[in-house]
Order: structure tokens, then C-alpha cells, then sequence
């Protein structure tokens, strides 16, 4: 039996690879968010730190865009990774934890904006995807 195996028949879960340069540009170079997504701009955790920043200093417009453009940079590595557009992406794994962060800017910034709509399909897409980044994500 393989150990990562879905016992109620779903898609298993899937995990974006690693980016361990990006990854060092954050803790080892102390690299700006900005920095780094200008290196990496695939590496969606840089575009949450982005989203999250203006966020909290109450540019909710340029949170949206940041995390939307995290968000999508995410569904592209997701695809990538074999993903066929449902099932699990576990926040468990460090690499899925940026794209399910842009996800739940995306739903926080959009729902600031009134875009309410949209915001219950993310905050839903955050809980379908990965119950754990939901509970933790959604405050």
C-alpha cells in the first residue's frame, strides 16, 4: 500500500517543488520581499510577504495585486506539478505555504475592496485545498 495514498478516491495531494535560493535570498541575504520576487518571480511566497506588507500598512489595492499575482503564479507551478485544477495541497509542505498564503490575501484584500464574491470562492478554494492553512490563514 503506498503511505501517500487517498483512501476516499480523490486526487492525491500535491507539493510544489522547492526553491532553496529564494528560499536563502529571505534568511541567509536578508533580501527584501521585493528583491526576491524580482529574482524569483515564480517563488509565490515572496508575493505574500508583498500582499501581506501593504496589507497591514493599509494599501489593500496593492495587497490584491500582489496577492493575485502570487495567486496565479502559484496555479501555474500547481499545474505544473501535476495538479488538474482540485484536491489537496498541503500547508504542511513549506513550498505549497506561498501559494495558500497569496490565496488568503487574495480573499482578505478582496473582501476589503467589497468584492465579496470573489472573497467566499477564495476563502472556500483555501478550505477545499488545505484545511490547516484555512484554520491558520483565516483570522
Amino acid at each position: 500500500m503506498n503511505l501517500h495514498e487517498n483512501l476516499l478516491g480523490g486526487p492525491p495531494p500535491t507539493h510544489l517543488p522547492e526553491n532553496e535560493e529564494a528560499y536563502r535570498m529571505l534568511a541567509e541575504q536578508s533580501a527584501a520581499p521585493t528583491e526576491v520576487a524580482a529574482a524569483h518571480p515564480t517563488f509565490s511566497l515572496a508575493w505574500a510577504m508583498l500582499a501581506d506588507d501593504a496589507f497591514e500598512a493599509g494599501r489593500v489595492v496593492e495587497s490584491y495585486a500582489y496577492a493575485r499575482t502570487g495567486y496565479h503564479r502559484g496555479l501555474d507551478a500547481l499545474r505544473r506539478s501535476g495538479w488538474k485544477g482540485h484536491g489537496p495541497i498541503p500547508f504542511s509542505h513549506r513550498a505549497n505555504r506561498g501559494f495558500l498564503r497569496c490565496l488568503a490575501a487574495l480573499a482578505r484584500a478582496a473582501d476589503a475592496i467589497k468584492e465579496t464574491e470573489e472573497a467566499e470562492r477564495c476563502w472556500q478554494f483555501l478550505k477545499d485545498s488545505s484545511e490547516e492553512a484555512h484554520a491558520e490563514l483565516k483570522r
